[in-house]
């Protein structure tokens, strides 16, 4: 299980994204973001090496609140070949520096998406080490294995990870809040992950994170 060290990081990870969102063509935002945490949950690197976060975060400065997921992926020296997926570096008061991926291009991030919608891994708590995470709720595939040899592409809706066999897992990056509180996988959907996180004026809000859909699987 991954340990969440509650100290300093410089900057702070809501900074990093402040400068990085507004390049993404999914960001919906004013030229400078407005930016609170406002949920998300962690995986488990099975060899310790890369801190996995789905951070949920909301931005309120545009004509309305925004709920954006933002997959980091943390590592202890440069990712080869990742340059164009680099968020920036902290400082942290444990680990020295850390370099923060948009973790749709990191290797181990996305190993571990795959493991957690075919149920072989689990989500974690946010902020409290060796804790499942209580909101995520996970609807796995039919029988099958999933690629991990993916192609990633971004677009206004999200980011679009496919495999050779034409199956995608569909990250929304801005989330939309299900009606009444119920959320519906969208149509088509053969396995997703959902979950919850706080609106800016105090109240819960859930909606879909991923999905799979199309294609064929191995």
């Amino acid at each position: 299980m991954a340990v969440i060290h509650h100290t300093t990081l410089k900057p702070a990870k809501l900074e990093l994204l402040t400068a990085w969102l507004p390049s993404r063509p999914w960001y919906r935002g004013a030229a400078e973001p407005e930016l609170a945490k406002a949920g998300g949950f962690r995986l488990d690197d099975p060899q310790g090496a890369v801190g996995i976060e789905f951070m949920v975060v909301t931005d309120v400065s545009g004509p309305r609140p925004v709920a954006y997921l933002v997959p980091l992926a943390y590592r202890g020296a440069p990712l080869e070949g990742a340059e164009h997926a680099l968020v920036g570096t902290m400082e942290h008061g444990v680990l020295g520096q850390r370099w923060a991926y948009d973790g749709c291009h990191d290797p181990v991030l996305v190993a571990q998406l795959v493991a957690l919608i075919e149920g072989r891994a689990q989500a974690q708590d946010p902020n409290v080490s060796d804790t499942p995470a209580q909101e995520i709720v996970v609807s796995r595939p039919e029988e099958g294995s999933l690629s991990t040899d993916l192609t990633v592409t971004d677009d206004r809706e999200g980011t679009a990870l496919t495999t050779p066999q034409g199956l995608v897992l569909r990250l929304h990056r801005p989330l939309q809040p299900a009606a009444d509180g119920l959320f519906v996988p969208p149509q088509g959907a053969t396995g997703h992950v959902a979950g919850s996180w706080e609106a800016p004026d105090g109240t819960r809000a859930q909606g879909v994170f991923a999905f799979l859909h199309g294609g064929s699987r191995a």
